[in-house]
C-alpha cells in the first residue's frame, strides 16, 4: 500500500468506516479497464458516504492514473473549483463560493486542499474539473443587470430588483427545496426572471449597447426555467450532462472520476418513487454505459441508519436494499455484483432509498428509486451503517 503523501490543508477528522486495506484493495477493483468511474451517493448530507466516495477517488488518481473529476455544477462554478485546484489562490472555502450548495461543506473543501496539493505535486500531470451543466447564471449577471438599471433607469431599480433579489435566493437554496422547507415566496421564479427581462427590454432607450445586459438576463432566465421548479420534475437533461463527460474524456484522453447522486451514476434506467407515473427514466450512467460498454463503472453508497442534520430518517423499509446490505453487522462493507456468485445472489429488481433536500420522513416509503437489475445498474455496492451530518461552510 502507498502512502498518501498529500495532506490536506483544512483539518477535517476523518469519520471514513473502511479501513485503508479495504479502501485500496475497492479502488484496485473499479480501475481495472475502467475510462469512467461513476461514484454516487443515496444522499448528499451524510459525511461518511462523502469522504468513502473521496476516498475512492483519491486512490484512483493517486495509484491508478485518473487525473479529471466531473460534478453536477455548471461550467463556469466548476471552472472556478478547476482554477483553485491547479492554480491556488485564495482559499478552498472561497472557491466554493458559486458552487451548487450540496458541495459548499467542509469535507469538499477538504477534498479541493487534497487535489490542489496533489497537483502542486505532480505539475506536469495535474487533476481536472470540470461540470457537467453548460454555463449557468451567476450572482455576477444578477449585479451587472441591477448595475445597468441604477446607471441607465433608476426609477425602475426598485421593480428589477423586487425580481431579482427575490429569485437570486435558487442559487443557495434551489426553488424546489424552498418550496419543500415552507420558505418559498409563492410566484413561480422563472415567471419573475421572465418580467425583469421584460422590464429590461423596455428601458427607455434600450439598444444595441445593451444587448449584453439582455444576454445576461436570458441566461438568469433559462437558469429558473431549466431548474427542477421550472420544469415542474426532477427528470434532467442526463444525456445532455453524460454528452459533457463524454466529450470531455475524448477530447482530453483523461481517465474520469463522476460524482453524483446514484438516480444519476446508475448504469441503467430507473423509475422514481415519488413520480412512478413517468416510468423509466435515462441517467447519465446509462448513457455512458451504452457508449463505453464495460469500460463505464458504477458504484452506489448507501448507508442504514443516522442523523443527517437536516433530518434524521427512519430505518429502512424492508424492501430497500438498504435494509437487506445493513442486515451485516459491520460498520462497513461492500459487494462486488461483478462477481459470479455475488451477482447470482443479489440481483433482481430492487429499490433504494434516496434522501435529497425534499425528503420528507411521512413520505418514506416512496423516497427511493429503483431499477429492474441491481446488478445492471450498480457494479460496486458501498454500505455504511450508521452515518452524521456533513459539516456546511458558513
Amino acid at each position: 500500500m502507498k502512502n498518501d503523501t498529500t495532506t490536506p490543508r483544512t483539518s477535517v477528522p476523518s469519520a471514513i468506516a473502511l479501513s485503508d486495506t479495504t479502501l485500496d484493495e475497492l479502488a484496485r477493483t473499479l480501475a481495472g479497464a475502467a475510462t469512467i468511474v461513476g461514484i454516487g451517493e443515496s444522499t448528499r448530507f451524510a459525511r461518511e458516504t462523502f469522504e468513502a466516495r473521496d476516498q475512492l477517488f483519491r486512490r484512483l488518481v493517486r495509484d491508478h492514473g485518473f487525473r479529471a473529476l466531473a460534478v453536477q455544477d455548471s461550467a463556469g462554478a466548476a471552472a472556478g473549483l478547476d482554477r483553485y485546484v491547479r492554480e491556488g489562490g485564495g482559499s478552498a472555502e472561497s472557491a466554493l463560493d458559486g458552487a451548487w450548495r450540496p458541495w459548499r461543506t467542509a469535507e469538499m473543501a477538504a477534498a479541493l486542499e487534497w487535489i490542489r496539493t496533489f497537483n502542486e505535486e505532480h505539475p506536469d500531470d495535474p487533476v481536472r474539473i470540470f461540470g457537467v451543466k453548460p454555463a449557468q447564471a451567476q450572482d455576477a449577471d444578477y449585479d451587472a443587470v441591477l448595475d445597468h438599471v441604477r446607471e441607465s433607469a433608476p426609477k425602475q431599480l426598485a421593480e428589477v430588483a423586487s425580481h431579482l433579489d427575490t429569485i437570486r435566493t435558487a442559487h443557495r437554496v434551489d426553488e424546489h427545496v424552498q418550496r419543500a422547507q415552507g420558505s418559498h415566496p409563492g410566484r413561480p421564479f422563472a415567471e419573475h426572471a421572465r418580467e425583469a427581462l421584460a422590464l429590461i427590454r423596455s428601458l427607455p432607450g434600450a439598444g444595441r449597447h445593451d444587448e449584453g445586459v439582455v444576454a445576461r438576463m436570458r441566461l438568469i432566465v433559462d437558469f429558473h426555467e431549466r431548474s427542477v421548479a421550472g420544469r415542474g420534475h426532477f427528470a434532467g437533461d442526463d444525456a445532455v450532462w453524460a454528452g459533457v463527460v463524454g466529450d470531455y474524456q475524448r477530447r482530453t484522453g483523461l481517465r474520469v472520476v463522476y460524482w453524483d447522486g446514484i438516480g444519476h451514476t446508475s448504469a441503467t434506467e430507473l423509475s422514481l418513487g415519488m413520480a412512478p407515473e413517468r416510468g423509466p427514466q435515462q441517467t447519465v450512467g446509462s448513457v455512458l454505459r451504452e457508449r463505453y460498454g464495460a469500460q463505464y463503472v458504477s458504484v452506489a453508497i448507501g448507508f442504514h441508519h443516522g442523523d443527517l442534520g437536516v433530518v434524521v430518517p427512519p430505518e429502512p423499509a424492508g424492501d430497500l436494499i438498504d435494509a437487506r446490505l445493513g442486515e451485516v453487522d459491520l460498520p462497513a462493507h461492500w459487494l462486488d455484483l461483478r462477481d459470479d456468485e455475488i451477482r447470482r445472489r443479489w440481483d433482481g429488481p430492487a429499490k433504494a432509498r434516496v434522501i435529497s433536500g425534499v425528503y420528507d420522513p411521512a413520505r418514506d416509503a416512496t423516497e427511493h428509486m429503483a431499477v429492474a437489475s441491481l446488478a445492471d445498474a450498480f457494479d460496486v455496492l458501498v454500505h455504511i451503517r450508521q452515518v452524521s451530518p456533513v459539516r456546511w461552510l458558513p
